[in-house]
């Protein structure tokens, strides 16, 4: 049991989240992913959470097995061409994941989901929130760009704007 992750989710203050990413920041990254998914097919969504609930904290859930919750309960899977990819900030830990549908996991190695992770986490650390998640967002879609380029007609299958779990 490591105390001092349990302390950081326990004492997460209410409005941490707002702190972080104040809704101008939500809204330039709303607008990052929208014009971002106009280059391809692929649908990315972002889920931002301050901190596990009790239970999940004490059976020590990793925020991997969250993002994989996320994931399906964000519907993210359910995309025509299954290419959609969740972006999963775990706030208290500072750590992202990023789960992407098997049609894109298929095409783009997991190590590289991983350091796309590594450095939007740097920038994170270094208080840089919004711009480092803008360039995640902007690195997954040069992945979906490449393997579903955008065709006329493509439906945009997934919210845009961020969600605060």
């Amino acid at each position: 049991m490591d105390l001092k992750r349990i302390a950081r989710h326990l004492f997460a203050l209410p409005g941490a989240v707002a702190r972080a990413l104040p809704p101008s920041a939500m809204k330039a990254i709303e607008q990052a992913i929208k014009r971002c998914e106009a280059g391809h097919r692929g649908e990315i969504r972002l889920a931002v959470e301050a901190a596990l609930d009790g239970a999940a904290l004490f059976a020590g859930q990793p925020a991997r097995s969250r993002a994989l919750d996320v994931f399906s309960q964000l519907r993210v899977w359910d995309t025509e061409h299954n290419n959609g990819v969740l972006i999963y900030l775990l706030l208290a830990d500072r750590n992202i994941e990023i789960i992407a549908d098997r049609g894109i996991h298929a095409k783009v190695p997991a190590q590289e989901w991983e350091a796309i992770c590594r450095r939007m986490e740097a920038a994170l650390a270094r208080g840089e929130f919004a711009p480092g998640i803008t360039a995640g967002i902007e690195e997954v879609s040069r992945h979906l760009a490449q393997h579903f380029p955008a065709r006329a007609g493509d439906a945009n299958e997934l919210p845009d704007k961020p969600i605060v779990l």
